[in-house]
């Protein structure tokens, strides 16, 4: 992440982050926001970034939890909304064919599956083909590559197939509640083809 991207995001989430106490100085919003996007860049341990820190365990776990908080509060609504217009829709597949020759796409769709340990009394819920414990991202992105509709935390053992039909999008793409364009032809005088992932 570069400085200025940096500078953009606390300029975003600084006011939720910053805290007052009367015991001793807060901890700054900089250093909040450091210390999350060191966590979630790397996957230190919060000892490891409480040593780092000066800061206790408990006070890193709750930064952290607030801090990814106030940034998904303050950015999903901007980078993920929660609904497309039809015009959005059309922009996506004129994106799709100029770019890749695959008209009438909406989306590419894929699952990636996050290794985790397994949680207590879980039996094979989270085992998946990989054979190790899971949960599943699905995502949506369109031609360029940016996310459209995430879901995540569905079980590792779960198919693809299997998470897009329980997932909100998918069941809202079922019930044509997603202002997908209604089927037409890709050429005059040419079959009629839905939009598709």
């Amino acid at each position: 992440m570069s400085s200025t991207q940096l500078e953009n995001l606390l300029q975003i989430v600084g006011p939720k982050l910053q805290k007052q106490t009367h015991i001793r100085e807060p901890v700054s919003a900089e250093e909040r926001l450091c210390l999350t996007l060191r966590y979630l860049a790397c996957g230190d341990s919060m000892v490891s970034i409480s040593y780092q820190y000066l800061l206790g365990c408990t006070t890193i776990s709750n930064i952290i939890s607030e801090t990814c908080e106030a940034i998904w509060n303050m950015l999903c609504p901007v980078v993920l909304p929660s609904s497309l217009t039809k015009e959005d829709w059309l922009r996506i597949a004129a994106d799709f064919e100029n770019q890749c020759n695959f008209p009438h796409c909406i989306g590419a769709i894929d699952g990636k599956h996050i290794v985790i340990q397994c949680p207590a009394n879980a039996g094979s819920t989270y085992y998946n083909y990989k054979h190790s414990h899971s949960v599943v991202l699905m995502a949506i992105c369109d031609a360029n590559y940016l996310f459209t509709f995430v879901d995540i935390g569905a079980y590792g053992r779960r198919s693809d197939g299997g998470i897009f039909r329980e997932c909100q999008f998918g069941k809202k793409f079922e019930q044509k509640k997603l202002n997908v364009p209604n089927a037409e032809t890709i050429f005059e005088n040419g079959p009629i083809l839905p939009y598709c992932l």
